[in-house]
């Protein structure tokens, strides 16, 4: 079967995760997200809908009929992992150290981001798929201000910095993490930190 075409409007980010569903579509919904996990997160944004309805061993017209685009499958997954980052960041706020705690808020994410090819390509390559995101972002982007202005408030963090700098911060050291195998991501990430910890 053929991909919708471009004239059919996409639903809107959260109707298909929000609308009731029979068991067998919530079974097979919860296939198609375990297959597609797997796929982006090998393949990022090259995974194509036709193999995550094989390893979903479901037709691709049911894989469409849950995501309509497959942006909108990407956003389901990037609403997940967000959720994830959620957490670590409301854990951070109970470690002692804030510089430490801000620190390992951004070393979670990009550890994260380093086992997932379609976190990084949604935040570089397709930004559709982060905007099916966007009520679980900020969330996310409340809890991690938090964390920054603690980090201020001990005079560890640099005055200037904002909670809207991480995903600049984080796709840069995405690309360190794709563009060239020799390259240390995990360096890269500690010269971020050095430029961001208040002197």
């Amino acid at each position: 079967m053929a991909a919708p075409s471009e004239s059919t409007a996409p639903a809107a980010p959260h109707e298909i995760a929000e609308r009731p569903l029979r068991a067998d579509a919530r079974r097979n919904r919860d296939r198609i997200l375990a297959a597609a996990a797997e796929a982006f997160a090998e393949r990022g944004a090259d995974a194509q809908m036709d193999d995550v309805a094989r390893a979903a061993c479901v037709g691709v017209g049911t894989v469409y009929r849950h995501f309509p685009t497959k942006e909108a499958l990407m956003g389901a997954l990037v609403r997940r992992k967000v959720q994830v980052f959620q957490a670590a960041a409301e854990e951070a706020l109970e470690v002692d150290d804030p510089w430490e705690a801000f620190a390992g808020v951004l070393l979670a994410g990009a550890e994260v981001m380093a086992s997932d090819a379609a976190l990084r390509d949604a935040l570089s390559r397709v930004p559709e798929a982060w905007a099916h995101a966007a009520e679980e972002r900020e969330r996310l982007d409340a809890v991690v201000a938090r964390v920054v202005r603690r980090g201020q408030d001990a005079g560890v963090i640099r005055p200037d910095f904002a909670v809207q700098d991480v995903p600049m911060l984080m796709c840069g050291i995405t690309t360190s993490m794709t563009t060239r195998s020799e390259w240390d991501w995990r360096r890269h990430l500690d010269i971020v930190l050095d430029g961001i910890r208040a002197r």
